[in-house]
């Protein structure tokens, strides 16, 4: 009976191992997409980075997150309160060097790349009846200069010293996101906005549809002031209602970014993913046209996620 017994009892425990292991190996793991404001570029792109992680990588749960976009992405990262984020290349660098006035306390030393994306293109826009036409006309006029500290906001400061200009130069500074920027222009509460995104972005379309405006082009001179990581652009006639020109600016590439802490395994899936089914993310956004195998390792502001390192090499890019 006692043999019996025995024999019961390490068959029962071996059954009941047995049933743990496949949950222990086929355990979750959960990416959080660090996106932007729901007007922006980052949003719908960052929804379909979700989509494709959920639906291609397996055993993985996906979340998006709406933020203030660069700065908090990247803070966020190195707290370990995401695992994936869109920020830009200027915010990458300033974080890895830890630049308190750019909104980093100290450098942020887990971060790490997994692919350069596409450039977001400043752009300056005003209502035709504030009279901007150029850079030097917003003296004097409400600007919006996006979220307080976000990528966009550090875009403005840079662009207004290149220029010889400051924020005291301005009748007013508002730091504002994309689409309240818009809604004000619309009520005439407000001149100008500068909005750091990719092309065709949906806050400026529909501010184009809504009331006459006039793009603000940023001279080849304060471009060369500015230097890496910016560089000249254009934004091609007809991008916006309205718009009879191309209008000269600049443009910072943006990044994929993780951190240390994310498996080797899952980084190299992300990079793989975003790359075999970039499809999907051109359907979610224009901007994504600009993402190539190729660009993805430009200009890198921060060292590559081993994971990552290694679909490039399996790429014969490294």
């Amino acid at each position: 009976m006692k043999r019996f017994a025995k024999g019961f009892v390490a068959a029962g425990a071996l059954v009941f191992a047995s049933a743990l292991t496949p949950v222990t190996a086929q355990a979750e793991q959960f990416v959080n997409v660090l996106t932007g404001g729901t007007a922006g570029v980052y949003y719908p792109l960052g929804v379909a980075l979700s989509k494709i992680y959920g639906d291609k990588i397996a055993d993985v749960r996906t979340q998006v997150q709406s933020t203030k976009a660069s700065v908090e992405n990247l803070n966020l990262l190195q707290q370990g309160k995401g695992e994936i984020a869109l920020a830009l290349g200027d915010s990458v660098k300033l974080a890895w060097q830890g630049d308190a006035d750019a909104g980093f306390k100290s450098p942020l030393d887990k971060l790490r790349i997994v692919a350069a994306i596409y450039p977001n293109y400043i752009q300056i826009v005003a209502s035709k009846e504030s009279g901007v036409k150029n850079l030097a006309d917003l003296k004097g006029k409400s600007v919006s200069v996006g979220a307080p500290k976000s990528g966009t906001e550090l875009n403005a400061r840079a662009i207004f010293a290149a220029a010889g200009m400051s924020y005291d130069d301005l009748g007013k500074t508002e730091y504002l996101p994309f689409a309240e920027s818009v809604e004000l222009i619309k009520n005439r509460q407000l001149d100008a906005t500068l909005q750091s995104a990719g092309l065709g972005v949906a806050s400026i379309k529909d501010l184009s549809t809504s009331v006459d405006v006039q793009m603000v082009a940023v001279p080849a001179e304060v471009v060369a002031k500015l230097g890496a990581p910016y560089i000249a652009a254009t934004i091609p006639t007809g991008t916006y209602t309205g718009q009879d020109s191309e209008v000269s600016t600049v443009a910072v590439v943006n990044f994929l970014v993780t951190h240390s802490e994310v498996s080797d395994e899952l980084a190299y899936q992300m990079t793989k993913q975003l790359f075999e089914n970039l499809p999907d993310m051109v359907a979610a956004h224009n901007a994504a046209k600009a993402i190539t195998l190729e660009g993805a390792l430009e200009g890198l502001p921060a060292p590559l996620h081993p994971g990552a390192e290694r679909f490039y090499k399996e790429k014969g890019l490294m």
